[in-house]
């Protein structure tokens, strides 16, 4: 029989702290190693690389390098607005949309008035990233509440109610080049089909101008001016959309390759109108007619004309709740996700509606909540798209730590891709590059990690690669 020797406690506890003292030497060894060697790639004569690496227990610096210098986030900006939005709305807070209408019914059932959809900001409103939230579920609801409420004809016309957010706009500092395209689409107080629509072109001969064929959906009141070139075979997908929100012309560039079989997304620059005219197809098709064309909140107001507040509900549609909207904002990196979710906590805790007032409350509270400086957070958007922002490795690690400790931050850590076998966000703009994320190695220690590199020299791919090798450190 082997005698077993059991160690008081203060003997075992001593041991333990000197195993994890031993292993987390061992690992800021293996990241400072990783790091020189990444550093030494000449990519970075006039660039700048920042890592920070702490530890997933206790939040202490593993590894700390240029940590303090604000850098552009590209996407990792997400996670920011992720852990914002879950701690101030919650992970269950869903957006409303009702429909309603202004007037009366008479026995014939005429409305004498206008139907009204109101909007909150809900970025999910016709998208099909949900069941509940597809455009022909809400519309044939939407129809059916009409019908039910006893409408057969309305003397009146459609609204699509935008002003809750002050009609349809984009932040200050997004690039023209960006604004026209799905990824660059306005925040609308009523945004619908996440904003953009869909462009089918039909190749010629190379050099050629490459001809639209369809769009998904109908853009009344928009004019296209299509100077796209078809491109060579294998250059792909090169076009871009200039407009802004309200603009009724769309310039479409640039290049479609010869072979390409894909239908190009543009941002709509009037999403509730866009809407109003779908509905008022809908109710058209379902035999009831309207007599007015559809409008706007926004458009009346800008003629004067304020709307009633005498209104007459019909429906109430919820979103899904925010941690479902938070897993496809960071799955897919959906501009639109982060922009309504920071004008909304802004306005639900301050009234603040603007992205400039919203993100500056986001960095306030984080130097209330964590003490990390404003400025650590100069922040200029809910989706990093704009390339003006500068944020911390220290900070975002910092934040994302803090997020461990929250009720929900299983949801949270499942709206994170897997990259590199790396639960991580990445980011990418105009000569900027970064994952964050979390990490257990085979030590067993778990991090929170911070990577972020900017203009650096070399193609995207390659550099790609090798920031993968400087994480695989982690591993």
């Amino acid at each position: 029989m082997v005698k077993r020797t059991i160690y008081p406690t203060w003997i075992a506890t001593i041991l333990l702290l000197s195993m994890h003292t031993s292993y987390a030497q061992s690992l800021k060894n293996n990241i400072d190693h990783a790091y020189q060697q990444f550093v030494k790639s000449g990519k970075f004569p006039n660039g700048i690389a920042s890592l920070t690496v702490l530890d997933g227990n206790t939040g202490q610096p593993v590894f700390t390098q240029n940590a303090t210098i604000g850098l552009p986030t590209a996407s990792t900006m997400k996670v920011i607005t992720s852990i914002t939005a879950l701690d101030i709305l919650g992970p269950d807070y869903t957006y409303q949309t009702k429909l309603a209408y202004i007037g009366e019914i008479d026995s014939l059932g005429v409305l004498h008035g206008d139907i009204i959809v109101i909007g909150s900001g809900d970025p999910t409103l016709g998208s099909d990233r949900f069941n509940n939230t597809k455009t022909e579920t809400i519309l044939n609801k939407w129809v059916y509440k009409i019908q039910h409420a006893g409408i057969q004809h309305i003397n009146g016309r459609v609204i699509g109610d935008d002003l809750y957010l002050n009609g349809n706009d984009v932040p200050s500092t997004w690039n023209w080049v960006d604004m026209g395209n799905y990824y660059g689409a306005g925040i609308s107080g009523l945004n619908w089909r996440e904003n953009k629509i869909g462009i089918r072109f039909s190749a010629n001969s190379i050099g050629q101008p490459a001809t639209i064929s369809s769009t998904t959906t109908p853009l009344t009141g928009t004019t296209l001016i299509n100077e796209v070139i078809t491109g060579s075979n294998g250059s792909g997908d090169n076009v871009y959309a200039y407009s802004a929100p309200y603009s009724n012309i769309i310039y479409l560039r640039g290049t479609y390759g010869r072979d390409l079989k894909k239908v190009i997304e543009i941002a709509v620059p009037d999403p509730a109108w866009a809407l109003a005219q779908q509905l008022t197809t809908s109710l058209s098709d379902a035999g009831i007619r309207v007599d007015s064309i559809p409008t706007t909140g926004k458009q009346l107001l800008n003629h004067g004309i304020k709307l009633s507040d005498q209104r007459q509900a019909l429906d109430t549609h919820r979103s899904p709740a925010l941690k479902d909207i938070v897993y496809w904002f960071n799955q897919k990196s959906i501009n639109l996700y982060g922009e309504a979710m920071l004008k909304s906590f802004g306005i639900i805790s301050h009234n603040e509606a603007t992205t400039q007032k919203a993100a500056s409350l986001l960095s306030k509270y984080w130097e209330q909540k964590l003490r990390i400086p404003n400025s650590e957070l100069n922040i200029q958007d809910g989706s990093g798209l704009s390339p003006q922002n500068r944020v911390t490795t220290l900070a975002m690690a910092k934040i994302m730590h803090y997020a461990k400790s929250r009720p929900w931050f299983t949801d949270f850590q499942k709206s994170l891709p897997t990259i590199n076998g790396l639960t991580m966000k990445s980011g990418t703009i105009g000569g900027t590059l970064g994952y964050t994320g979390f990490h257990t190695g085979k030590t067993g220690t778990p991090v929170t990690f911070s990577l972020l590199v900017n203009n650096y020299t070399g193609s995207t791919s390659a550099m790609r690669q090798e920031m993968f090798q400087l994480l695989n450190s982690l591993k």
